[in-house]
């Protein structure tokens, strides 16, 4: 499902690859900085990457610090900008920081990918209750709390910045709708960020702050192309999944719209992929 605010007369904005008032090579997102959590690997790796070729500088937050001084590199080698900050967003005391840490590095906040977030797949009787906790903690708390700590920033980005317009992105999944047995805790959780990004959409969208929520569907990932979650994909061979650069693009076409667009909610599946 896509919805977006309805377009106003003579706006100005990004057309066709260009911004309004700068020239026609200049890139979408210059002078903005973002902040992508889960960023060592899969979807939000490859969003580091598409931001980046749009202008954006880059905060990398994750757990495995090799990878995302790899990544690092990766951006300065196309001509980005971008820095490392490893974190286990699983400790929701650490999302305070790692914004913090963003803004007075870079002076600003314009745009948050909320990524990170964890999947382990079981039926209710037979799981785990501590891995029911560590989704909860990563894939719904440290979500809240990045979201909290981001806000007052991404509201005077709105405000001040010369996009006129900031973003906030969840990155959720079709579990968000679709709740499948053996997969209760994660879609529950995956549930609860599809409600908040709405509930949140309504208090900050008439200051400027766009909230998106991104929702994939069968994704290659790390996680999914363990042999433990081959009962995700329900029969679809490999080939036919979404590729991390496919959900990269999704978000880049939301965040990057003219500042009188807002692109709130998207679902992408594989076209082989029925629910």
């Amino acid at each position: 499902m896509v919805s977006s605010s309805e377009a106003g007369d003579a706006v100005t904005g990004r057309q066709g690859g260009a911004v309004a008032g700068g020239g026609a090579d200049r890139k979408a997102l210059s002078g903005s900085v973002a902040l992508v959590t889960g960023a060592s690997s899969g979807i939000g790796e490859a969003t580091a990457l598409a931001l980046a070729r749009e202008g954006c500088s880059l905060a990398l937050v994750a757990r495995r610090t090799e990878r995302l001084e790899q990544l690092t590199e990766a951006i300065g080698e196309q001509g980005g900008s971008a820095f490392a900050l490893p974190a286990d967003l699983g400790d929701t005391t650490q999302a305070r920081r790692v914004v913090e840490e963003t803004v007075n590095r870079c002076g600003r906040l314009d745009v948050l990918v909320n990524n990170a977030g964890l999947g382990v797949r079981g039926s209710v009787e037979d799981s785990d209750p501590e891995n029911w906790d560590r989704m909860i903690d990563l894939n719904l708390r440290a979500l809240l709390r990045m979201s909290h700590a981001a806000l007052p920033h991404l509201l005077r980005a709105a405000h001040e910045g010369p996009r006129g317009v900031a973003d906030l992105v969840n990155v959720s999944s079709v579990a968000g709708r679709v709740p499948r047995k053996d997969n209760s805790v994660y879609s529950a959780t995956k549930h609860a960020v599809c409600s908040f990004s709405e509930a949140l959409r309504q208090e900050v969208t008439g200051r400027q702050v766009r909230v998106g929520l991104v929702e994939p569907g069968m994704t290659s990932t790390e996680l999914t192309r363990a042999p433990s979650q081959a009962a995700s994909a329900h029969g679809m061979p490999p080939e036919t999944w979404l590729a991390v650069e496919d959900v990269a693009r999704t978000i880049a076409f939301m965040v990057t719209q003219p500042a009188h667009v807002a692109i709130n909610e998207i679902a992408v599946r594989p076209t082989a992929q029925e629910r």
